[in-house]
């Protein structure tokens, strides 16, 4: 009745339902069905305006058929494009016809093509004039199938190309919440990859780009050269040939003129991609070499520059000089054989050291183009035809007393050095003296530590060089340092630690390795023996080396077992002898046993650990645990100790020994998971009693520590549901009451995150009097282990303890802090995603419950609880949550806890920046907390306030005018402040007011 309705209205209702039900069910029809409904539709495209819009939903449903007839999708597209105005159609509407197109270019591609140009012509009659960006995505890709599939164009190409680049330049900007996502940057690249899809554009694509690029329009400039860039991957010598003139002197006007960086790397961009396209294009014997003269040109503008006594345009036209030889191999000789003697005399005539900075930097530039090229090939290569001056010029910049043009020969040697066969034996020799006196002698500390990393970069290149010339001297100058007697103190400290971390920078390569580590342990055996009081920090400066070496080793099998194997016995050796009984009676002398001495061996022994193969870590581990646990020495080097070694044996006369459970912790808490730990129920049972009984406050933090790195890789199950009710049941008693409350603490805390995540390191007697619940607590919220959560209300019901409540405080950033040694992923510890999120959902609601309950003289423990867990959150998240807690925020501000109101403030930094609307509703509150911290008695919180306040100018203008005048008079007090720091960030802020 509806399909035969005289009113067009009803006809179109009729066809509406129809269509709507095809296209749910288009898979169930039939051949013969198809044919018909395709025939019906056909005739109603016809029909009144009213009815199109239904009918051509009717056809997208029947073009997704498999069983559509051949001819029929060639009819179809016939009738559209003879009966429909599609751009007078709607949005929707038009988004229909090219879904039809789309949908038979996938399924009936030949039959198609059989139509010809005429299909062309019919889809630039279809696309003409559409504006919407999401039906020009769609369109922008039919194009660039029509091109890529090679459908027939014929006499319409540029009335093609006419259709899709008249949206050249994209000016597109997504309208304020916007459903459909697209962005500019979408049409850009979807138009993009249709101008740079056939070289039948060229003769229409290359005078645009030009046009475009001597406009004023910035957007315009960088979209050319990057669709300039894009078709030199398609084009050739033919394509280019009537445009390079025109081409390069635009390029050459913006890179001399432009204020833009962007601008110029995308010319940089383009002159490198022209280059390449005419370096690969195939010469028949009669046609012209286009490259040799485009190159001609580039060296005729550029070249003369390099010469010019002010120097105005040197980096331009040597930026320009490189791109073009960056190319091909061909481009970077071509160019180079004109420059590099150019550049080589100029350095040779200028005398000032900073005309001769600039000059070895273009220098520079060319020798690492060359790197790209692999091997320096001895017939062609301009610069073996130049090796000596080259030499000479990089050899005489290091010896210039300018530290800047030092640095820049430190790197043009050390690039010089990676080219194979370019440097002789002979200058691989004055090469190391350089690298030597730099490294030791150079008064400035940037080349000093240029010229270690330059060794360290060389080294693997040489091996032979570096282990027979450099170590042998660096090991003669160590010894001599510490021998010298006429210079002072201060110098030969300052020797000996440049030595060392020569030493260390040097060692990566794996023969280099076995040369230096003997080296720098028996510096350490001779340094351990001295009884100055001082050498603590050269005992510190050789563990900091060793460190390096083992950061080094850890991507090589052999060396990384080498070191350890070799380092970790020797450390232990010298602690535990450090450690006997009779030696404590000397202790101010003994460097080894110093807490910041332990600190630093920390991560020698977990670097040299955490890349071992499980099977080498388990041999390891059967030997160091049983020296803890069993007193078993033997395979320590120089074992004749005077008494045993009991670590956690009972007595005051074996403190000394307590404090090497540092090392244990070092050791097993950086070992692979799956390794199987020796007697790790008895190992867990004593670190547990020690870190609730001793008096060291860091004998006790490191125990906690250790406790909390094995019980978070501990395997779930009943043993360690029964060491941790265990560690519960020590704790309790503790927590309520008597002396080691706070070590109590300190275990519950690392065990938490034990099962979540793992805490800092060794902190001072507060942090270690909340050690032990700390550590278990994160050891098991890192892994989200059911106890962590009755832990973590343990801690939340601390917050209210007037004794314990600023200990847990601070507690908190312990459990929501990456820890440095023990609970991190590169201890292989078991740390989840997102535990800090879990952590945050489940616990925040009873902080901010527990601080509304609690007394006036412990809210403060609940709000430094929730600024520390806000701080560690991840931004996203914050800000979603930023209206449930602001209110809370901004009390926290009030707080007289400074730790309280900086955790704060760096709280709210980034939120006055990523979250503008909510933060303006409290805009008045936010003025006077801020101004009113300016005068903090603590520099941090000044500091941080006036962040803060100079943030606040991210708010919209109309919020912030009516505080103006008020925050400029405010801000002009810290203007004069004692501090520089505070003084530099107040005139930040006073002045973006």
């Amino acid at each position: 009745f509806c399909l035969e309705n005289t009113d067009p209205r009803m006809r179109g209702r009729g066809i509406q339902l129809l269509s709507q039900v095809l296209l749910q069910c288009y898979s169930l029809l039939q051949e013969k069905e198809v044919l018909h409904l395709v025939l019906f539709y056909e005739s109603r495209l016809q029909d009144n305006h009213l009815v199109i819009p239904s009918v051509l939903q009717g056809l997208r449903a029947l073009s997704m058929c498999e069983v559509l007839s051949p001819g029929l999708a060639v009819s179809v597209l016939k009738a559209i494009f003879q009966e429909v105005h599609v751009q007078s159609l709607l949005q929707l509407d038009r988004h229909t016809v090219y879904s039809i197109i789309t949908n038979f270019m996938s399924t009936r591609e030949e039959e198609l093509k059989g139509l010809g140009a005429n299909f062309t012509f019919g889809f630039i009659q279809v696309m003409d004039g559409e504006k919407d960006p999401r039906n020009l995505l769609v369109a922008f890709q039919i194009v660039h199938d029509l091109i890529a599939k090679d459908y027939a164009l014929g006499p319409f190409v540029e009335e093609l190309f006419e259709v899709t680049s008249c949206y050249f330049p994209v000016d597109f900007t997504p309208p304020p919440n916007d459903p459909h996502g697209i962005q500019r940057e979408d049409l850009i690249l979807s138009l993009r990859a249709v101008l740079a899809s056939t070289t039948q554009f060229a003769e229409f694509l290359l005078p645009l780009l030009i046009e475009k690029l001597d406009s004023e329009l910035q957007s315009a400039k960088l979209d050319s050269l990057q669709t300039l860039t894009a078709c030199c991957a398609i084009y050739g010598q033919k394509e280019l040939q009537e445009f390079l003139p025109s081409l390069w002197s635009s390029l050459r006007r913006e890179v001399f003129q432009t204020a833009s960086e962007k601008i110029e790397t995308e010319c940089l961009a383009a002159l490198r991609a022209l280059s390449a396209c005419l370096s690969r294009s195939v010469l028949s014997s009669d046609s012209e070499d286009l490259l040799d003269s485009f190159l001609s040109s580039i060296l005729q503008d550029c070249r003369h520059h390099l010469c010019e006594p002010d120097m105005k345009l040197v980096w331009p036209s040597a930026k320009l000089l490189q791109a073009a030889a960056g190319a091909s191999l061909r481009t970077y000789h071509r160019i180079t054989h004109s420059v590099l003697p150019l550049l080589l005399e100029q350095y040779t005539k200028h005398t000032q050291s900073s005309q001769r900075r600039t000059i070895l930097e273009m220098l520079l530039g060319f020798l690492e183009l060359q790197q790209k090229w692999g091997h320096v090939e001895e017939d062609e290569s301009p610069l073996l035809l130049h090796q000596a001056p080259v030499c000479s010029v990089v050899f005489s910049a290091l010896l210039d007393p300018s530290v800047q043009l030092q640095l820049v020969g430190i790197k043009a040697l050390t690039v010089l050095g990676s080219l194979q066969g370019f440097l002789s034996s002979s200058n691989l020799e004055l090469v190391v003296d350089h690298l030597i006196r730099l490294a030791l002698h150079e008064e400035d500390s940037q080349s000093s530590e240029a010229a270690m990393e330059a060794a360290g970069s060389l080294a693997p290149t040489y091996p032979k060089v570096f282990s027979g010339h450099m170590v042998p001297r660096l090991e003669e100058e160590l010894q001599s340092g510490r021998a010298g007697k006429r210079e002072s103190y201060h110098k030969r400290q300052s020797l000996q630690q440049r030595c060392l971390q020569a030493l260390a920078a040097v060692s990566t390569h794996t023969s280099i390795v076995k040369e230096t580590v003997p080296i720098l342990l028996q510096h350490l055996q001779k340094v351990q023996k001295e009884t100055e009081a001082k050498n603590t920090q050269d005992v510190i400066s050789v563990c900091q080396s060793l460190h390096r070496v083992a950061l080094q080793c850890q991507q090589d099998a052999e060396g990384c077992w080498y070191f350890h194997q070799t380092v970790v016995p020797c450390l232990l050796a010298l602690a535990v002898q450090a450690a006997m009984p009779e030696s404590t009676h000397t202790l101010p002398g003994k460097a080894l046993l110093e807490e910041e001495v332990l600190a630093a061996m920390i991560p020698v022994i977990s670097a040299a650990t955490t890349h071992l193969s499980p099977e080498l870590a388990a041999q390891s581990v059967s030997r160091v645990v049983p020296l803890f646990l069993d007193g078993d020495v033997s395979f320590l080097p120089q074992n004749n100790f005077p008494c045993s070694f009991q670590p956690f044996g009972d007595g005051e006369h074996l403190e000394a020994q307590r404090r090497l459970i540092a090392l244990l912790m070092a050791f097993v808490c950086s070992l692979p998971r799956d390794v199987a730990i020796p007697q790790q129920e008895w190992l867990l049972r004593e670190l547990l009693a020690l870190s609730c009984s001793s008096n060291c406050p860091f004998t006790a933090t490191t125990a906690a520590k250790c406790f909390a790195g094995l019980v978070n890789k501990h395997p779930a199950g009943q043993q360690l549901d029964e060491i941790l009710q265990l560690a519960v049941n020590r704790m309790e008693p503790s927590l309520a009451e008597g002396p080691r409350r706070t070590q109590a603490l300190t275990l519950l805390l690392w065990v938490r995150p034990v099962l979540d995540e793992w805490g800092r390191g060794a902190g001072g007697a507060s942090l270690a009097l909340t050690v032990l619940p700390a550590q278990v607590t994160k050891a098991l919220v890192l892994r989200y282990h059911p106890l962590s959560s009755s832990l973590t209300d343990k801690l939340l019901g601390l917050l209210g303890d007037t004794e314990l409540g600023p200990a847990t405080a601070d507690g908190f950033s312990l459990l929501m802090a990456e820890s440095p040694d023990v609970l991190h992923k590169g201890c292989h510890a078991d740390v989840r995603i997102m535990f800090r999120q879990r952590f945050f959902t489940d616990n925040v609601p009873k902080l901010v419950q527990g601080f509304h309950g609690a007394g006036p003289d412990v809210k403060a423990n609940y709000l430094k609880g929730l600024s520390h867990v806000l701080n560690h959150l991840p931004k996203p998240v914050l800000v979603t949550e930023l209206p449930t807690l602001l209110s809370l925020l901004l009390e926290a501000l009030s707080c007289s806890d400074r730790v309280v109101q900086l955790s704060t403030l760096s709280c709210l930094h980034p939120l006055l920046l990523e979250a503008p609307q909510i933060m303006s509703l409290h805009v008045d509150t936010l003025v006077t907390k801020f101004l009113s911290l300016t005068s903090s008695p603590t520099m941090a919180v000044r500091i941080a306030a006036l962040r803060c306040a100079h943030a606040l100018t991210s708010l919209p203008t109309t919020v912030l005018l009516p505080y103006k005048g008020r925050v400029i008079r405010a801000l002009a007090k810290p203007l004069d402040d004692k501090k520089r720091l505070v003084r530099k960030e107040a005139v930040a802020a006073r002045g973006e007011w």
